[in-house]
C-alpha cells in the first residue's frame, strides 16, 4: 500500500520536495526553482520551536492554517508533535496533504477543509503552536485572520509573509489640529485574475503588510511578545533581504 501511495506521489510535480520513506523525493515545480524558500522557512521554523520548547515536542499539538500540500504539517509530525491539524480552504490541497500524510505514515496529522475566516476557534480550542505561513498576504482581511490565529494559540504563533515598504510619520486625522502616528502600512496586490491558481488568493484582493504593521498588529491583538526571526545567511533571497519575514508571536 505504501509503495502504491509513493508511486502516486512521484508520478506528478508538487509545490514542495517531499522526501518519502523510500528516500525518493517528489519532483517540485520548475525543476526545484522554489525549493530554497521552503528549506529556509523550514530551518527558521525549527530553530524558533527549539528555542521555545527545546527538543521535547512529544506532548505538543499544532494547527497549520493554509497548510497547502502539508509541507509544514508533515515536518511538525516528523519533529514528534503528537497532534497536527492541517487546515486549508482548497479541496485539492486537502487531497494532496492527505496523500502525502498517508504515504509517510503520519497518522497524527489530521485534515480540515475550511477558509481561515470560517474557523470556529472556540470549537477547535487552543494549540501549543499555530502556523500561519504564506497566508496573510493573499487575504483581503489579514487582521481578521491574525485574530483567528491568536485565538487558536496557546504558546506561540509563527507568521511568514511577503511584506511591502513601510510608511511612517504623522497624518492629519480629521483636522490639521488633530494628528495620529502611522503604525505601519499595507500594500494592495491584485490577484483577481489568479484566483483559480493553487497558490493565489481565493478572493483576489490582497492586503500585504509592512513588517512594522505586522508586528504592531500582532502586539495589539494580544501577543505578549513579537519578534522577527533571524534568517540564515545562505537563506532564500527574499527572506535575506527583508522582502519576506517570519515573525513569532508569543502568548507567554
Amino acid at each position: 500500500m505504501s509503495s502504491d501511495l509513493e508511486a502516486r506521489a512521484l508520478a506528478r510535480p508538487w509545490f514542495y520536495p517531499f522526501r518519502l520513506r523510500s528516500g525518493a523525493t517528489t519532483p517540485s515545480y520548475d525543476g526545484g526553482w522554489l525549493d530554497g524558500i521552503h528549506h529556509t522557512r523550514s530551518a527558521m521554523l525549527a530553530t524558533a520551536l527549539r528555542a521555545r520548547f527545546g527538543d521535547t515536542f512529544g506532548q505538543l499539538d499544532a494547527v497549520d492554517l493554509a497548510c497547502h500540500q502539508g509541507w509544514f504539517s508533515v515536518q511538525l509530525a516528523q519533529l514528534g508533535f503528537r497532534d497536527v491539524l492541517a487546515v486549508d480552504a482548497r479541496a485539492e490541497h486537502i487531497a494532496d496533504a492527505t496523500l502525502i500524510r498517508d504515504a509517510l505514515g503520519l497518522a497524527q496529522v489530521r485534515l480540515l477543509q475550511s477558509d481561515v475566516h470560517a474557523i470556529d476557534s472556540e470549537a477547535l480550542g487552543k494549540f501549543d503552536v499555530c502556523l500561519c505561513l504564506g497566508l496573510i498576504y493573499h487575504l483581503e482581511n489579514p487582521v481578521g485572520a491574525l485574530r483567528v490565529a491568536r485565538a487558536l494559540t496557546r504558546h506561540v504563533c509563527v507568521v511568514e509573509t511577503q511584506v511591502v515598504p513601510n510608511l511612517g510619520g504623522m497624518v492629519d486625522y480629521g483636522s490639521y489640529k488633530f494628528v495620529r502616528p502611522l503604525k505601519g502600512s499595507f500594500g494592495i496586490i491584485d490577484e483577481t485574475d489568479d484566483t483559480h491558481g493553487p497558490e493565489a488568493s481565493t478572493t483576489g484582493i490582497c492586503l500585504v503588510p509592512s513588517t512594522e504593521a505586522l508586528c504592531w498588529i500582532m502586539r495589539k491583538i494580544g501577543f505578549a511578545r513579537v519578534e522577527v526571526l533571524p534568517v540564515p545567511a545562505d537563506g532564500y533571497e527574499q527572506l535575506v533581504h527583508g522582502k519576506r519575514v517570519m515573525v513569532a508571536g508569543y502568548v507567554d
